[in-house]
Parts: C-alpha cells; sequence; structure tokens
C-alpha cells in the first residue's frame, strides 16, 4: 500500500484536469440544489410582496411597499441568474447538460451579446429571459398550484419589460439620422415579433386571469389573429396577421407604441402589400393580395387615420377629412357599396404614391382596376418610328 501510494504520475496536466472535472460534477447537483432553494425562497418573498402591493388600500403605505416589492424582483432576479452560471453553464461545460439548458445558456448569451449596443433592449431582454426560465422551470415541475399563484405577478412583470421594449424599438425608429433603411427594417421586424411574443405567451394569461370581458374590445381580432398560429402562411397570410398584430397593439400599447410608430407599421404593410400584387403572376394569387389590399387600407383608416389629432400639414387633414366624410356615407353592407369603397380605396391610394417613380407598375395596375369599374377609360394611340419600333402611349 506505502508503495503504491508513493508512485509519482506524469505531470501533464491530464491527471488533476480529470480530478477537477471529476469533482464539478459531483458538486453540480449540490449547487443545482443550493441554487434551487435561493430562488424558490426569492420567489416566495417577491409573491408575498406583489400581492401585498396589489391589495394594498392605504395610499401612505404605496409607496414603501413599491419599494420593497421591487428590491425583492431584484433579488429574486439575480438569483434567477447566478443560477445560469453556476449550474446550468457548468452542466454545459461539462456536457451533462440537458437539451432544454443548453437552449437555456445558448439565448442567455443571445441576450448578454445586446449589453454593448443596445443597453435599454438588453436590461428588458435579461430580465424577461429570466422571468421567463423561472417559469419553465414550474411549468415542466408540474407545480399547478404554485404556477396559478405566479401567474399574476408573471403577466403584471411581463406586461411592462414588453411596454419598456417597445418604447426602446419606437425611439430607435423616431431617430432618423443614424438609422439607415435595413436598420429601420430590422426594427419593424422586431416590432412584430416582440407583439406577437406577447400576444401568443403573456395575453392568454391576462385573459384568463382578468376574464374575456375585461378585453372585450379586443377579443375577435385575438381569436382572428389565433387562426394563423396553425399550418404554414404564405405572404399574404403573414402580412394578414400582422394587420391583427397591429390593431391589438392600438388598444394594448397606446403609450409605448404610438400613433406615428404604428403608422410607419401600417405604411411598411401596404409597401409589402403592393409589392405582393406586382410579383404575383399567378393571377389567383394577384387578386387576393389585392383584396388584402382593400382590408389593410379600411383597417388602416379606422383604426388609425381616423382617430389621428395632429397633422403635419394642415393641408393633409383637411383633404382627408372629405376623403373619411365618404367613406362613412357609403353603405358597406350592399354589393354597390363595397364597390364605390373600392373605387375611392384605389383613388387615395394613387394620392399617396403617383408621385414615386419607383411605383409606376402599381399605379398602372390601379389604373387598370378603375377602368375596369368603370370609372375611367384608356385611350390607346399608338405611332410607329421606323419599320420595326412600335410605342403605346395610354392616356387617362
Amino acid at each position: 500500500m506505502e508503495e503504491r501510494g508513493l508512485r509519482v504520475a506524469k505531470t501533464d496536466g491530464a491527471f488533476f484536469s480529470k480530478i477537477s472535472t471529476t469533482i464539478s460534477k459531483l458538486l453540480i447537483p449540490t449547487k443545482i440544489g443550493i441554487n434551487g432553494m435561493l430562488i424558490t425562497i426569492k420567489r416566495n418573498t417577491v409573491l408575498k410582496n406583489y400581492e401585498t402591493c396589489k391589495n394594498n388600500q392605504e395610499k401612505e403605505k404605496e409607496e414603501s411597499l413599491q419599494k420593497k416589492y421591487e428590491d425583492a424582483f431584484i433579488l429574486y432576479l439575480e438569483s434567477i441568474d447566478k443560477y445560469v452560471m453556476d449550474s446550468i453553464y457548468k452542466k454545459v461545460k461539462n456536457r451533462t447538460a440537458t437539451s432544454f439548458e443548453e437552449e437555456a445558456l445558448s439565448k442567455y448569451y443571445t441576450v448578454i451579446h445586446l449589453k454593448e449596443t443596445q443597453y435599454l433592449e438588453y436590461k428588458y431582454r435579461k430580465q424577461k429571459y429570466l422571468l421567463d426560465l423561472d417559469y419553465l422551470s414550474l411549468k415542466n415541475d408540474n407545480k399547478t398550484k404554485l404556477i396559478n399563484r405566479y401567474n399574476n405577478f408573471y403577466a403584471s412583470k411581463m406586461e411592462g419589460i414588453y411596454k419598456g421594449i417597445l418604447k426602446n424599438y419606437s425611439i430607435q425608429l423616431a431617430d432618423k439620422v443614424s438609422q439607415s433603411i435595413v436598420d429601420k427594417d430590422e426594427i419593424y421586424d422586431n416590432i412584430f415579433d416582440t407583439l406577437e411574443d406577447y400576444i401568443r405567451n403573456i395575453l392568454p394569461i391576462r385573459i384568463e386571469n382578468d376574464g374575456r370581458d375585461e378585453y372585450k374590445e379586443i377579443i375577435e381580432e385575438y381569436e382572428k389573429f389565433n387562426n394563423f398560429l396553425a399550418g404554414k402562411l404564405d405572404e399574404r397570410d403573414k402580412i394578414e396577421k400582422k394587420m391583427y398584430l397591429l390593431a391589438i397593439s392600438r388598444k394594448l400599447f397606446t403609450h409605448s407604441l404610438p400613433l406615428v410608430v404604428a403608422e410607419q407599421c401600417y405604411d411598411k404593410l401596404l409597401k409589402e402589400t403592393r409589392h405582393l400584387i406586382i410579383s404575383s403572376k399567378i393571377e389567383k394569387k394577384k387578386q387576393k393580395a389585392y383584396e388584402m389590399l382593400i382590408t389593410l387600407i379600411e383597417d388602416y383608416n379606422i383604426r388609425l387615420l381616423s382617430t389621428k389629432i395632429y397633422w403635419e400639414v394642415p393641408k393633409d387633414r383637411e383633404e382627408y377629412k372629405k376623403f373619411w366624410d365618404k367613406y362613412q356615407k357609403l353603405d358597406k353592407k350592399t354589393k354597390e357599396g363595397q364597390t364605390q369603397k373600392e373605387i375611392l380605396f384605389i383613388k387615395e391610394e394613387l394620392k399617396r404614391i403617383e408621385k414615386n417613380l419607383q411605383n409606376k407598375h402599381i399605379i398602372k395596375f390601379y389604373k387598370d382596376k378603375l377602368a375596369s369599374l368603370g370609372v375611367i377609360k384608356l385611350l390607346k394611340n399608338s405611332y410607329s418610328k421606323g419599320k420595326n419600333y412600335t410605342k403605346k402611349v395610354v392616356r387617362v
């Protein structure tokens, strides 16, 4: 025994590396247990403080209770963050992590990466990530009773976080100097992705907790949006889904996503729809895209432009009043009324885009539509120049 104990191992580092890895693997379950206990304690504390704040009736205590709740929330998030670094990170490093843990760490570093370039978004995204991680852990453990208690706190906090994220995107869009077209397109996509994420994951909890009557103004749009969650979507479907996202946002995120930003989002959807009409080679798809355009224009006017108070150019406001008066006078329940609505929308579209030479293809499409509806006549004159060249001039 003594002789064997005196044998000298090669000092190439492999021996000590193996011992270190083995010890780490042994300690991981202990750290998970300790961190899990800390999270449970901090979670119970923050839930207790949240419920106290919510049920408080005394105004003089409101500020102190709110501060106590916010302090508890910070400590709760710190405990989850510690769990990620102490436990999940080491499990991934030692290749003992589950696929859930590997994905969790990957998302963690995606969020951390934002810190250098978009600090405000990083701040909100990290809070969202840590709350989501604990919420998913509770669901995976089937802690039904605790989840029912946790839902109110979770949905309330998440709503504030989503509002912060959307407000940050709104500020970015307002910065016309530093943002390129590519950057702005990315921001638009981020806005729609954030809205969809909220409506898919948080809104159902809010509706379940508060009741459908509390959200009766958006239930119809919410149910239509849910129809797009199954199956493969084509480009037209994607545009329509975004339209419902914007419709819901006009009720839920009025301040975080102000009218001027929502207007830009609608304008982007209109551009996408016009492009879809022109790029569609199959007549049936082109017609469906056109029908989507009419629906989108109507939604844009009802939900946004008709509620717009401040106009940069007073003349534009007066012109819009005339358009809106004509729209309201239409009997939209009849076929004739629908045709007149279509004509009114196309004429308004032409006013908006006819000065831009890049829109020449969609302008021609609109004029052809007006001709087919009997509003205008296309007079074709042709002349020849040389033997093999013929040019067609279209007069309206």
